[in-house]
């Protein structure tokens, strides 16, 4: 059978010109009788809508304000002088709660206390006992709830964004980690084993150690692990100018964290408040006193502790107080030791781990010429180290520099090492 003319290659490759008949088609296809006039008309209107947008300038929805030309100046005042400013007050008590003829105690601060009804915008179930209020002026009505007040500088202690540091970063520490994990990680995920045994899940952990051992990174990594709101409390924030001021911040801190579902504490350097009380005659360090009672009250007080979960790190575990130690408020302490031989290596490929560094480095070598240092000694012996290849302009680090490094860091720097101190007095 021959093939047919259309499926003809040859005419594939070189097709008919089109004539005045297909070309008068081809301006015709798509166009109606009417085409030509809705294109103009369309033109037309984008430009007007051009120019109406050029003469309004900024438009209402950037900025949330309308066109000046637009402005009802007597209405909005008018409407500002209807809306009363209110009073903040506190509800104390509801009488007859639940029911359509429920009244609620309330208590302007210096004025008196009144007994109210509802404003016509606030529902019986917004109210609770205890409660910040605000009410209008003339009949004292509650008109909306207020959340509780807490100081900004006691809001400003949340971790927002999370640390980058991970369990992986902090050498050196395997037990400690497993120690902090079952405290932190294992009631928030796994709560029912401890209710299947019928205890109670460990509160708090008090991390101790010399200087440089990895408390703090510890508690930056479990920032990052953990869901849970994240509290870092630097223990001289605490310490303020006037009486009352300390505790009244441990006081807000804690009822901030149980408004969470799940919280984490961590008080940095714990010994700027929690040292041994005495009395030295003067009344200097009463306020401190002060303040670490308020914290020992509020670990295991009288109210429940809730879902918070207590970290706390220092460094003289010797000077804090027997009543911060004691099993319910902190139920274990961790110490930091000194990392091995080991642990030293793996410290140090931690720390290389970004650095442009040459192939066969003798890390278990190095790591024997730093005997009893602390992680943030060699942390610097590898800057150092670096410090060296820049200034040879090596783009590079060789064992060389780390053996120069070491040198300078570890045996130069001795005398201004904490850890013979800490072994002194613990």
């Amino acid at each position: 059978m021959a093939p047919e003319a259309d499926h003809d290659p040859e005419n594939e490759k070189n097709p008919p010109p089109l004539d005045e008949d297909d070309i008068a088609l081809l301006k015709t296809y798509g166009l109606g009788p009417y085409s030509e006039s809705i294109k103009k008309v369309d033109k037309e209107i984008k430009g007007l809508a051009k120019k109406v947008n050029d003469l309004c300038g900024i438009k209402e929805s950037d900025t949330g304000l309308a066109v000046p030309s637009q402005w009802d100046l007597t209405a909005d005042k008018q409407m500002m002088q209807e809306e009363q400013p209110l009073q903040v007050a506190r509800c104390t008590k509801i009488i007859n709660p639940n029911t359509d003829d429920a009244k609620y105690v309330i208590n302007v601060k210096q004025i008196a206390k009144f007994v109210v009804g509802l404003g016509d915008k606030v529902s019986p179930t917004d109210i609770e006992e205890g409660m910040r209020v605000g009410v209008d002026r003339t009949k004292y009505q509650i008109q909306i709830p207020l959340p509780p007040k807490i100081d900004p500088s006691v809001t400003m202690m949340t971790v927002e964004e999370k640390p980058d540091v991970t369990y992986n970063d902090v050498g050196g520490c395997k037990d400690q980690i497993e120690k902090m994990r079952e405290v932190v990680e294992l009631p928030m995920l796994h709560p029912e084993k401890f209710v299947k045994l019928g205890i109670d899940p460990p509160k708090g952990v008090l991390c101790y150690g010399p200087p440089g051992t990895g408390k703090t990174l510890l508690a930056r990594a479990v920032a990052n692990r953990t869901d849970a709101c994240f509290i870092r409390v630097i223990g001289s924030e605490l310490v303020q100018k006037y009486v009352g001021e300390g505790a009244r911040m441990v006081r807000e801190l804690f009822q901030m964290a149980r408004s969470k579902k799940a919280c984490i504490v961590f008080f940095d350097e714990v010994d700027a408040i929690g040292g041994a009380r005495f009395d030295d005659g003067v009344g200097g360090d009463n306020e401190v006193q002060r303040t670490m009672l308020e914290i020992v009250n509020q670990l295991d007080g009288f109210d429940a502790r809730g879902n918070i979960k207590v970290l706390m790190a220092t460094n003289r575990p010797d000077t804090l107080d027997p009543a911060l130690l004691r099993p319910g408020r902190l139920d274990r302490k961790v110490e930091f030791g000194l990392p091995d031989l080991e642990s030293r290596t793996q410290i140090f490929k931690i720390h290389t781990r970004t650095m442009n560094c040459e192939r066969d480095i003798r890390f278990e070598l190095l790591a024997r010429l730093c005997p009893n240092s602390t992680g943030a000694d060699i942390r610097s012996v590898c800057t150092e180290a670096g410090m060296y290849a820049i200034r040879a302009r090596r783009k590079t680090v060789t064992e060389k520099d780390f053996l120069d490094a070491v040198n300078k860091v570890i045996k130069g720097y001795q005398k201004f090492s904490a850890t013979p101190k800490y072994m002194v007095y613990n």
